[in-house]
């Protein structure tokens, strides 16, 4: 899991899906650290135009340049249909949020993009390894056995 974890934050263009407009989502506190941390980032949600200051887009299709890479926190049944989105937009690295519980994993969507070639992180945040990593981060990173970057 490390070597797709450190291709992932080596990207420079990352969408996050599960943005909320009342910004309480962990989607949008993924998409302000990623922000944050220098990276090009895009939030989708269908039902925004905007979230955190900036535009929302409804899907992969729909953004102004190519990203590398998804973080899908959503519901896990959201998760098949973004893993066709990547499929057609060529996004190769995935990355499911799973803080505690089930998270927005998917065992169908993982094996759909197993099945075409893209590289997934069944769980964790990239909030544990985008730095400085915050000590809730860094304690749920330990606790949950998650390796370090």
């Amino acid at each position: 899991m490390k070597e797709p974890i450190s291709d992932f934050l080596a990207l420079e263009r990352i969408a996050v899906a599960g943005v909320s407009r009342k910004g309480d989502a962990p989607a949008n506190a993924i998409y302000k650290k990623l922000r944050a941390t220098g990276y090009r980032v895009f939030s989708l949600n269908p039902n925004a135009a905007e979230v955190e200051g900036d535009p929302c887009y409804p899907d992969l299709a729909s953004l102004p340049e190519q990203v590398e890479g998804l973080v899908i926190a959503t519901h896990p049944d959201q998760a098949p249909g973004l893993i066709g989105q990547c499929r057609e937009a060529g996004v190769r690295l995935v990355w499911f949020h799973r803080s505690i519980g089930q998270g927005s994993f998917s065992e169908e969507a993982a094996a759909m993009a197993r099945e075409s070639g893209i590289s997934v992180i069944e769980g964790g945040c990239p909030m544990m390894y985008c730095q400085p990593v915050d000590i809730f981060h860094r304690c749920l990173r330990w606790a949950a056995g998650y390796p370090k970057a």
